[in-house]
């Protein structure tokens, strides 16, 4: 098996890399490094409810990830594996996507023909859009955010801006086929179904219902299976030997269970800026043919040709940090000044000190895929229950429960869960958000469980 391994993930905010050795008790974790992107871009122009990232900046992350490492253990990095951000497109100039320089820990590259990364949060596609688009031949329903939701907006709306380039791919997809030199992108079955408009029965993609509609079919990627080599490294990147082998890139989500799921019986519960609650399907289960565009329930490709039953909410720690912002703003209206960062820790202390809360939150501020004109809501106020305590306590309980409404307790059990792994930066920092998730899951719960996307790319290789 390989020596040393390189997983690498790049998310909706930050980039990590983290090395992963064989050793006699199975793969172990050598060395990480995280960098905060900082890559949100404002300049929007025709599309004020986009979500932009600039790519730049992204992999200025990665690279300064890379170069933290020990260069020792690079040396003997013989695969790599990336994951990231699913849903999302970024498009490029084949032959011309980057450019390669020599730097103190070897060669690495830029971004240079390449647009802005469209991410999963981007609510261009308004619901009367996507309504007018034809209908995919897919388990998966269409959102905005999704990659081929995205192409159809571009074609609608600014045609001229897909003329130049002749690739698209997620993120990771990007930088795969930058470090291959892959003259068309691969993309795993993971990204594809994440796209819209792809069977994943069949491994295709809906080509003849897009090409009916004009829409640019040379954009879409290959697709292979995940877990495959997409190609070798063409150069020493930071020091990692030229003819190391990259495999096709995988969804961040996927990645993230598979660090940490060992038993068909185990549920995982993560919370970081969105959340999801996650079952595996039996094996051999296959997705319907076509979506419940109600159902707020979503089947992934997994690995080996298995599922895994998602609910995955818009809505987790956004939602808090929304709330924090809030709070900072009253403050400032009121002539105080106050750091977000102070804040935090004081509400879940607030929240920690009030037990109940009879306040009910509906949490959604941002939608869900389900429901996308569903938003957040508070009700059964009384004059006792406005501290921010109260509040806190409730909004925590609310995230749960939604998350819960989508993917019913009745339900896990059913289908033999026995505990749930819970993970994610927002139930990590937040032991309100743990008391409301031991509250309302009738199961042993599990947290510290390291679930973490580079460390799974890392594994699956």
């Amino acid at each position: 098996g390989p020596t040393c391994v390189l997983g690498i993930d790049l998310g909706t905010t930050s980039v990590k890399a983290a090395l992963v050795t064989g050793t006699e008790r199975g793969l172990a974790l050598a060395q990480s490094c995280s960098r905060e992107t900082q890559a949100h871009s404002d300049s929007l122009g025709d599309a004020p409810q986009g979500m932009e990232q600039d790519v730049q900046k992204i992999i200025r992350a990665l690279n300064e990830c890379l170069a933290a490492l020990p260069q020792q253990q690079l040396q003997q990095v013989t695969h790599i594996g990336v994951s990231g951000q699913m849903h999302g497109v970024v498009f490029w100039k084949s032959d011309q996507g980057c450019r390669w320089s020599e730097g103190g820990t070897g060669a690495a590259f830029e971004p240079d023909r390449v647009s802005h990364l469209v991410t999963w949060q981007d609510g261009r596609c308004s619901p009367a859009f996507l309504s007018s688009l034809p209908l995919p031949r897919s388990h998966v329903s269409l959102a905005t955010g999704f990659g081929c939701a995205t192409i159809f907006w571009y074609l609608n709306n600014s045609p001229d801006f897909l003329k130049a380039y002749d690739a698209a791919g997620t993120i990771q997809d990007y930088v795969v086929a930058m470090l291959c030199g892959l003259k068309k992108p691969l993309m795993s079955v993971q990204n594809a179904a994440s796209w819209g408009y792809f069977n994943c029965r069949n491994k295709s993609w809906n080509t003849d219902i897009l090409k009916k509609s004009g829409f640019p079919v040379h954009l879409l990627p290959e697709v292979g299976d995940p877990g495959s080599i997409a190609g070798r490294t063409t150069c020493a990147w930071h020091g990692i030997p030229k003819g190391a082998k990259v495999g096709i890139a995988l969804g961040d989500f996927q990645c993230s269970v598979y660090s940490c799921l060992t038993e068909r019986t185990d549920a995982v519960l993560n919370i970081s800026t969105s959340a999801q609650l996650t079952i595996s399907m039996p094996l051999g289960f296959q997705p319907p043919e076509a979506p419940d565009p109600s159902s707020a329930v979503t089947y992934f490709p997994y690995f080996n040709g298995d599922y895994l039953a998602v609910a995955a909410s818009l809505n987790g720690g956004n939602v808090l940090a929304a709330f924090v912002g809030m709070v900072a703003q009253w403050a400032q209206e009121l002539g105080l000044q106050v750091e977000e960062s102070a804040i935090y820790p004081r509400i879940i202390q607030a929240a920690l000190a009030q037990k109940h809360s009879k306040l009910s939150v509906q949490p959604t501020m941002f939608g869900e895929r389900h429901l996308p004109e569903l938003l957040a809501s508070v009700s059964s106020i009384g004059a006792s229950e406005l501290s921010l305590g109260h509040v806190t306590r409730a909004l925590c309980r609310g995230l749960v429960e939604n998350l819960c409404s989508m993917l019913p307790v009745q339900h896990l059990q059913d289908t033999g869960v026995r505990r749930v792994l819970g993970s994610g930066s927002a139930l990590a920092r937040n032991e309100v958000l743990r008391q409301e998730v031991e509250r309302i899951l009738p199961f042993p719960v599990v947290y510290g469980k390291d679930v973490d996307a580079a460390v799974g790319a890392a594994m699956v290789m």
